[in-house]
């Protein structure tokens, strides 16, 4: 099994915005530091987050690391020019030397919808002649097409050339099934955000994906599902955990009152015990994620990044705390993605196929 910590820079305003995203650079030195496979950021246009520019954010954490993997979690293709998309990407993975992993999705949020003039009528098919157009652009020399959301390509030349031939691309999904349609349709991984709801709709979404990816004619062996987590801290003991995530889970109710929202799991007993939260002792934490991936078959793990109301030490202890106690008997028992854990291969693509990035 491998492992990422993800970020959607969420900023309340207590530090300077400068000293927020220095943060976020710092956490992901300590994740490569700490033997984290990935660190992931996101990508909102709507407060409370920073995360407008995923590609400049994790080109910056490119030139401060030397082996995880970039995660983009997620690109909103349907909100983005797919030729603007591309160039911004394919620059950081050459920057990166090939450590860029695409995760796309239409994305949510009204504001960042009404900011990019989207419609909830048209963000699916937005999203689904993005990714067309992209996966065209990883793979031609030159495109030509006659798109509905974006002006016509005639024998357009869009660079740089990529490093990997081509990226890896996850689709993220959270409870549409037209993610994991199409995930399957090109035979892609497929990475479920599981956070909101217990497990049994995002379980019935995996089963789905997979007897999509079967039904398209992929070998079912290659199908690769990675999963999120909605929060998470260990400690020794499951008691310290619990009262260490308390003010974090009331400043979560907090928000959710505010909007208007009725919680899900109304206490943080209910939500450690049915959410996909990983919340307490490392025996607790390795029993959930094996009860979890029972369901899901998931061979690629998210933490959240940072818990507001934990401290930066505490924090970084329980990521060190997972890294000893956790991480090494999950990835003893739980495979690895079907591919090597690197820049993706070149695949069969006629004259570029043959060629070294």
């Amino acid at each position: 099994m491998r492992f990422l910590i993800m970020t959607l820079i969420p900023h309340t305003g207590e530090t300077r915005t400068a000293d927020r995203f220095l943060q976020v650079v710092e956490r992901a030195e300590a994740a490569e530091r700490l033997g984290f496979d990935g660190f992931g950021v996101g990508e909102r246009h709507e407060r409370p987050f920073l995360s407008s520019a995923p590609p400049v954010v994790l080109g910056h954490i490119a030139a401060r690391t030397n082996r995880i993997r970039l995660f983009t979690t997620v690109t909103t293709l349907s909100l983005l020019d797919p030729v603007r998309a591309y160039e911004d990407y394919a620059t950081l993975d050459n920057l990166s030397r090939g450590r860029l992993e695409l995760v796309i999705g239409k994305g949510n949020g009204s504001a960042q919808r009404e900011l990019f003039q989207v419609t909830p009528e048209d963000q699916w098919d937005r999203n689904a002649e993005s990714y067309a157009l992209l996966r065209r652009f990883w793979r031609e020399e030159r495109v030509s097409a006659d798109p509905r959301f974006r002006p016509a390509l005639h024998e357009a030349e869009v660079l740089p050339r990529p490093f990997q031939l081509p990226v890896r691309v996850w689709h993220g999904s959270a409870t549409s099934e037209k993610s994991a349609d199409l995930a399957a349709r090109h035979g892609d991984p497929l990475f479920s955000a599981n956070v909101t709801n217990p497990i049994e709709p995002y379980a019935a979404l995996v089963r789905h994906y997979r007897e999509r990816f079967a039904a398209y004619g992929h070998d079912p062996a290659l199908a690769a599902v990675g999963a999120g987590t909605a929060g998470f801290h260990v400690r020794r003991n499951s008691q310290d955990a619990i009262a260490d995530y308390r003010p974090a889970f009331a400043a979560h109710l907090a928000l959710q009152q505010r909007l208007g929202v009725s919680p899900v799991f109304p206490t943080l007993e209910d939500f450690a015990a049915r959410s996909s939260a990983l919340i307490g002792s490392p025996e607790q934490i390795l029993d959930k994620v094996h009860r979890y991936h029972e369901q899901l078959g998931h061979t690629v793990l998210h933490l959240p990044a940072e818990t507001s109301g934990i401290g930066e030490a505490r924090q970084l202890e329980a990521l060190e705390l997972f890294q000893e106690a956790i991480a090494p008997a999950l990835r003893r028992d739980i495979p690895d993605p079907p591919w090597e854990w690197g820049p993706a291969q070149p695949e069969n693509l006629g004259p570029r196929s043959a060629r070294k990035p």
